[in-house]
C-alpha cells in the first residue's frame, strides 16, 4: 500500500512540462530610448533563456534525487534551483511590468493604496528607486503586497532570489538591477537607468497584479 502512495507524486514529476522562455509582449526595440534594443535582446534571448535551460537541467537532477531518496543531493541542488528558478520567475514578471506605452502614474485602487502606504506617488517612487540603487552587487528592487497585513511593501532581493519565495510578499513590480539589465547603455551609472525605467513601467500590469492578489 505505501508503495502505491509513492507512485502518484513521482509519476506527476515524471510527466511535468519543461519550462520555456516566454515571448516578449513587444519588440526588442520597443522600449527605446529608455532601454535599448541590444540590451533587451541579450537580456531576454540570452540571460533569461539560460535561467530557463539551467532550471530544466536542475529539475531533472532533482527528480532523480527524489526518486532515489537521496536527500543530500536534493539539498545540494537547492541553491541552483533557487537561482535559476528565481531568474525565470523574476524575468517573467519583469517583461510584463514594462511597456512601450508605460510611464506616468497608476490609477484607481493601486494609486489609492500607494498614497495610503507611502504618503504620495512621488514618495513611493523615491523609496523604490533608493532601495534599487542601494542593492549591493546584483539583485532586484520590488514593490510587493503583504497579504497578512493588507499593505504594499518595498523590498530588495539579492541575486535572483524570488520575492515571494524569500520574503512572502506577492510581487507586483520588479526592477532588475543586475548590470546585464543596463550596462551596455548606462555603463556603471545605475541611478540613470533607474531614472529612465519609470518611463516604461506598465501600470496596467502592476494594477492587475494588485487586483488579483487582493481577491
Amino acid at each position: 500500500r505505501s508503495g502505491a502512495k509513492l507512485i502518484a507524486p513521482l509519476g506527476s514529476l515524471v510527466s511535468r512540462q519543461k519550462h520555456t522562455l516566454p515571448d516578449l509582449p513587444y519588440d526588442y526595440g520597443a522600449l527605446e530610448p529608455h532601454i535599448n534594443a541590444e540590451i533587451m535582446q541579450l537580456h531576454h534571448s540570452k540571460h533569461h533563456a539560460t535561467y530557463v535551460n539551467n532550471l530544466n537541467v536542475v529539475e531533472e537532477k532533482y527528480k532523480e534525487a527524489l526518486a532515489k531518496g537521496d536527500v543530500t543531493a536534493q539539498v545540494s541542488l537547492q541553491p541552483a534551483l533557487k537561482f535559476n528558478g528565481g531568474g525565470h520567475i523574476n524575468h517573467t514578471i519583469f517583461w510584463t511590468n514594462l511597456s512601450p506605452n508605460g510611464g506616468g502614474e497608476p490609477k484607481g485602487e493601486l494609486m489609492d493604496a500607494i498614497k495610503h502606504d507611502f504618503g504620495s506617488f512621488a514618495n513611493f517612487k523615491e523609496k523604490l528607486t533608493a532601495v534599487s540603487v542601494g542593492v549591493q552587487g546584483s539583485g532586484w528592487g520590488w514593490l510587493g503586497y503583504n497579504k497578512e497585513q493588507g499593505r504594499l511593501q518595498i523590498a530588495a532581493c539579492a541575486n535572483q532570489d524570488p520575492l515571494q519565495g524569500t520574503t512572502g510578499l506577492i510581487p507586483l513590480l520588479g526592477i532588475d538591477v543586475w548590470e546585464h539589465a543596463y550596462y551596455l547603455q548606462y555603463k556603471n551609472v545605475r541611478p540613470d537607468y533607474l531614472k529612465a525605467i519609470w518611463n516604461v513601467i506598465n501600470w496596467e500590469n502592476v494594477s492587475s497584479r494588485y487586483a488579483t492578489c487582493k481577491k
